[in-house]
């Protein structure tokens, strides 16, 4: 058993250990990897890799717990699936199976079950992949907050595909495929009766948008989709395990008008607010403007743009370039500044 218990420092579990920061990472680091760790699950990516039988399947698995369960755009059902599945496209696999299971709190509406229902019903017709399994439990009123859901999900990843942020390689430009932090915003104005209307959650399923990438023998190294933590923490998550430094234009990073005037009223930062339509690509450079082409051409990716480049530089850095011209390093995020955003 690995000496990491005492790096653990808390005595209860806080809100900030699931947000996907820091603490977060002090919560899997620091105790659960004391207990569980391995070589396949310290790698710590959306989904694992897993060598089957002479073929490599991509396996992933994850909780919706947001707040609340209906915004503008999107419901938790759509957002479990789409979550999934991106999951999954993210190590260039092609999803093939999903599970699906619900906790209920007991009084739920049958007709907002109905309505959660119909949105993942409408998410697996558009990508054609079925759920093979799931479970059901309904737990008494008041122990949990009307209804949870969890995915997991099974991908096949064709011969030849390496997708990871360990192949990340100096000179690869980055690219995002639209405008960051609607879904956060999306929840938000959801959640808070700020006034705000018109912003819909960028929730969306990314898997067939991959393919028709990969499909082309383009030259992309890592994919990762940007959800808590929003964009800078892929950025600084992928810095660090590349050990390359990145340096990104602020001018570059595509926001809606509206979306920017919410975050400058209410003092967020919207390259921390979390996505559910967004994935990151680092891609040679000879093949970017290919890339970027294609992403415009699918409804997904209209929007799509380069927004920075990796330097040769090794360092966990992400340089900032802002649109005065000056640079700051765009730091990693202690605590998400929305909760239960997934």
């Amino acid at each position: 058993m690995k000496n990491n218990f005492n790096k653990f420092k808390e005595n209860k579990i806080l809100i900030s250990h699931g947000d996907g920061g820091s603490k977060t990472n002090e919560l899997i680091k620091n105790l659960i990897f004391n207990y569980l760790g391995n070589n396949i699950l310290e790698k710590m990516e959306d989904s694992a890799v897993l060598n089957l039988d002479n073929k490599r399947i991509a396996f992933t698995t994850d909780s919706f717990v947001v707040n609340p369960i209906f915004f503008t755009g999107g419901d938790i059902g759509k957002l479990s699936i789409c979550g999934t599945l991106n999951d999954i496209a993210c190590s260039g696999a092609k999803p093939l199976f999903l599970s699906l299971s619900f906790i209920i709190e007991e009084g739920f509406e049958t007709d907002k079950l109905c309505r959660i229902l119909e949105s993942i019903k409408t998410v697996l017709k558009e990508v054609n992949v079925p759920i093979v399994t799931g479970d059901t439990k309904v737990v008494e009123k008041n122990n949990i907050d009307k209804i949870f859901i969890n995915t997991s999900g099974i991908g096949s990843i064709p011969a030849g595909i390496e997708i990871s942020p360990s192949k990340i390689k100096p000179k690869d430009k980055i690219i995002i495929n639209g405008p960051i932090a609607e879904h956060g915003i999306s929840v938000l104005t959801s959640r808070e009766d700020f006034g705000f209307k018109g912003i819909d959650s960028d929730c969306a399923p990314l898997n067939i948008m991959v393919e028709e990438l990969l499909n082309q023998g383009l030259l992309i190294h890592a994919i990762r989709d940007a959800t808590r933590g929003g964009l800078a923490s892929v950025l600084n998550e992928f810095s660090e395990i590349s050990n390359y430094q990145f340096k990104i234009f602020e001018e570059s990073i595509p926001v809606n008008k509206k979306v920017f005037a919410i975050c400058e009223f209410l003092g967020l930062d919207p390259l921390y607010i979390a996505n559910e339509g967004r994935m990151i690509f680092f891609v040679d450079p000879k093949d970017a403007d290919s890339v970027l082409t294609i992403l415009k051409n699918n409804k997904y990716g209209k929007n799509s743009a380069i927004i920075g480049e990796v330097e040769q530089t090794r360092s966990n850095n992400v340089i900032l370039i802002t649109q005065i011209g000056t640079s700051r390093i765009l730091d990693k995020f202690y605590s998400e500044q929305l909760p239960r955003i997934c």
